[in-house]
């Protein structure tokens, strides 16, 4: 699985110098490691919007279309 990321994402990642765990979470994603960055779907699960956590703090939320992840926002979740 690939991962990309839409217009602003990585801004918002470089913003809050979060590029570390991003880079890390996204490389145990495409390496199918979704315990490790603990993958779930949200709610309601009908729309198939996913998250993953990077840290503590900061959750990346996305869909899979064609077998690949695209991150749609980064979210604070504090």
């Amino acid at each position: 699985m690939n991962v990309f990321e839409e217009e602003g994402v990585v801004e918002y990642i470089k913003k809050r110098g979060i590029e570390k765990p991003y880079l890390k979470a996204k490389k145990y994603l495409e390496l199918g490691y979704f315990q490790s960055i603990d993958l779930r779907k949200r709610k309601p699960k009908e729309e198939g919007i996913f998250y993953f956590k990077i840290d503590k703090k900061y959750r990346a939320i996305g869909y899979v279309e064609k077998g690949d992840f695209i991150v749609t926002e980064i979210s604070d979740h504090q």
